[in-house]
């Protein structure tokens, strides 16, 4: 089940419905103590030194908490309470190169900027270039807007209680949170807040997709038509193939140009491989096209601008757009109930909305929303740190995996053809927004598991490996 994303006043109130059932305090902390002790194992190996900071607050009394379960480590435990006198000791410690720092100085309660002697310690901790676990919220990061109070510790990870706070998902945070993590299961009743976000778990996706029918043949999972590819990005077509494959629909045909047909043909065996001209008629079985990845160099072709539009106004199939066909788009209405789906990058989104990428991300979530409600009410996935998932009205989805390697050429032509290769199996089309949260999720775990892999993974090796995060 997806977490809410909430504000202060809402952790609050959680808390306190918490406390009236009769759980205490201390359980929750104990309960948070150890896990934060689990994932700052995960963090470091046998025999590593870890350094405790704790404040005097609650999120002090949580990393203290974790001190009994750090099996197998050397601990040093420093507890932060005259920051003029405990600089020193701090960047003693520091100078011994420990491998991890559990940050709990400060939590959602400050609200106040920090004395300048806070700010040293938490410039010493930064420029130790050592990495942090956080507890809860970096020490010094306002937790409901994203803004510093004057510095903030620069984590790793963050491993926030109970639900994501919504100031940690805010661009602004995203330097100093790392990669946001839940811890869920510490002992408070089921969240009584409601919210518009949510946040992705990777146990939404249990028994998701549904098994296979056992008589099921090619003919039962569909068939996955792309246009992708042109001179110059004959790679986009490949790897929007091998994305579409690993979704194992029936079948899958690409269309890519007549110049790179050749190159592209030598690189798929089971994928079928046409050459789109202007007259081109898609498989008449053909249960979701996919238009986009690797095209820019035939971004002024005015014969597939109006292919495009004629799809999107007309066909009642599934239709993602991705890369550069988003510029192809007029503002037109689709067939009521079909699937339609746009994939902007930040700056692709920019130019859908005739705005700045800056406002674009200051709002993700309104940007997300103007998106979808000028192309008629479509779906959206809003790529980039934290993608999102939704339209114009409804819930929007936090995606939680991922991580910054990433950032390549060729990650969103696979996630576009692996999109697509979902869809165009009809099973999948009943409930889109699990369709897509799902897409995007396996995306980002795939890239996960490769990076505690390997540390110099490639496209190439995300297109064998998505799909295959259970």
């Amino acid at each position: 089940m997806s977490i809410p994303v909430i504000n202060l006043a809402q952790m609050r109130g959680w808390e306190k419905s918490t406390w009236a059932t009769g759980q205490t305090e201390a359980e929750v902390i104990r309960r948070v103590g150890k896990r934060i002790a689990r994932r700052a194992r995960k963090l470091t190996r046998t025999g590593d030194t870890i350094v405790i900071l704790a404040g005097k607050g609650h999120n002090g009394d949580d990393a203290r908490a974790a001190k009994s379960h750090l099996d197998g480590r050397k601990v040093k435990f420093l507890e932060l309470l005259l920051p003029g006198s405990d600089l020193l000791k701090v960047e003693m410690t520091l100078r011994e190169k420990p491998a991890l720092v559990i940050d709990g100085i400060f939590g959602s309660g400050l609200n106040r900027p920090l004395a300048e002697a806070w700010q040293k310690i938490i410039a010493a901790v930064n420029g130790a270039r050592i990495p942090v676990l956080a507890v809860d919220v970096p020490s010094g990061l306002n937790a409901e807007t994203g803004e510093t109070f004057g510095a903030a510790i620069e984590a790793a990870v963050t491993l926030t209680v109970g639900a994501p706070k919504i100031g940690l998902l805010a661009p602004a945070a995203w330097p100093f949170v790392g990669r946001l993590e839940i811890a869920d299961d510490v002992g408070l009743v089921p969240c009584p807040a409601k919210s518009e976000l949510h946040w992705t778990l990777a146990g939404d996706f249990e028994h998701f997709p549904p098994a296979r029918m056992v008589a099921g043949h090619k003919g039962s999972f569909g068939h996955a038509a792309l246009v992708a590819g042109s001179f110059g990005f004959h790679g986009a077509g490949v790897l929007t193939a091998r994305g579409a494959q690993r979704a194992q629909p029936g079948l899958v045909t690409l269309f890519t140009q007549s110049e790179v047909f050749a190159p592209v043909a030598a690189q798929l065996s089971a994928a079928m491989v046409n050459v789109w001209q202007p007259e081109t008629q898609l498989p008449e079985n053909a249960s979701a096209i996919l238009i986009g990845p690797g095209l820019a160099a035939l971004k002024n072709s005015e014969e597939l601008k109006s292919f495009t539009r004629r799809l999107w106004r007309e066909s009642k199939k599934p239709l993602i757009v991705d890369a550069s066909a988003l510029d192809f788009l007029a503002v037109e209405n689709f067939p009521e109930n079909t699937i339609r789906v746009l994939t902007p990058h930040p700056g692709e989104a920019a130019r859908l909305l005739q705005t700045t990428t800056e406002k674009i991300q200051v709002n993700r979530v309104q940007s997300l929303r103007d998106i979808s409600k000028k192309f008629g009410g479509c779906w959206v996935v809003l790529k980039g740190s934290q993608t999102l998932v939704g339209r114009a009205e409804g819930d929007i989805f936090v995606n939680s995996s991922g991580n910054p390697q990433l950032a390549q050429g060729g990650s969103g032509d696979l996630l576009a053809g692996f999109i697509t290769g979902l869809f165009a199996q009809p099973a999948l089309q009943a409930d889109a927004q699990k369709t897509l949260r799902y897409a995007v999720w396996q995306h980002g775990a795939a890239a996960d598991k490769l990076q505690a892999a390997r540390t110099n993974w490639t496209i190439e090796d995300l297109a064998d490996e998505i799909g295959n995060t259970i």
